[in-house]
């Protein structure tokens, strides 16, 4: 005997439905306003003059240290104005 294959269709096997992936557009954020700055008060920096040569320096931000840093110029340390 010769083995035939059977001509019987097979049915469509249906698969599940898979969730598809929505693609939301984002919108743009809206522009904040922009708040105005608040000048702190005025504090007084410390201004150092060089004894020898007259150049005089503003110290803008000053570190915090615990022990005061010294600024040398012509040699020397700067004195306070």
């Amino acid at each position: 005997m010769i083995a035939t294959k059977s001509s019987a269709k097979k049915k469509p096997v249906k698969k599940s439905a898979t969730k598809q992936k929505t693609i939301s557009k984002k919108k743009p954020a809206p522009a904040k306003k922009s708040t105005p700055v608040k000048k702190l008060a005025s504090i007084k920096k410390p201004k150092l003059v060089c004894g020898v040569c007259g150049y005089s320096v503003t110290v803008d931000h000053i570190c915090g240290c615990a022990e005061e840093h010294a600024l040398i110029c012509c040699g020397k340390a700067m004195a306070k104005k």
